[in-house]
């Protein structure tokens, strides 16, 4: 069993900076293909914000280009997110994907945090 702890969202300014940080955490030892994030605004599909492959490197959707930065230490994620516009507001919502044994990958969601941006 595997549960995500997500943290760091919240209102902030236009033009401000935001961490998010999301949390593997299990009694057994993770074998972890992706972390990473995505968001959906009201009204609107998710969207890949950023990913972390173990293997394949970083990948960031094109609103997350040059302003947002994922990386990893160990079973956690951060987003670092500069520069925000109020475009960016949505909840983000935290995907880690997982080896098991038998060499298939399984999805976990966090239940998403908040992210409001506006003056």
């Amino acid at each position: 069993q595997v549960q995500l702890v997500e943290s760091g969202g919240g209102l902030v300014q236009p033009g401000g900076s935001l961490r998010l940080s999301c949390a593997a955490v299990s009694r057994s030892v993770l074998s972890i293909s992706v972390m990473g994030w995505y968001r959906q605004a009201p009204g609107k599909q998710r969207e890949l914000v950023a990913t972390l492959h173990s293997r394949a490197g970083t990948d960031y959707g094109d609103s997350a280009k040059g302003r947002f930065t994922i990386s990893r230490d160990k079973n956690t994620v951060y987003l670092q997110m500069n520069s925000l516009l109020p475009e960016d507001t949505a909840v983000y919502t935290c995907n880690v994907g997982l080896w098991s044994v038998t060499g298939q990958k399984t999805d976990y969601w966090g239940q998403g945090t908040q992210v409001t941006v506006s003056s």
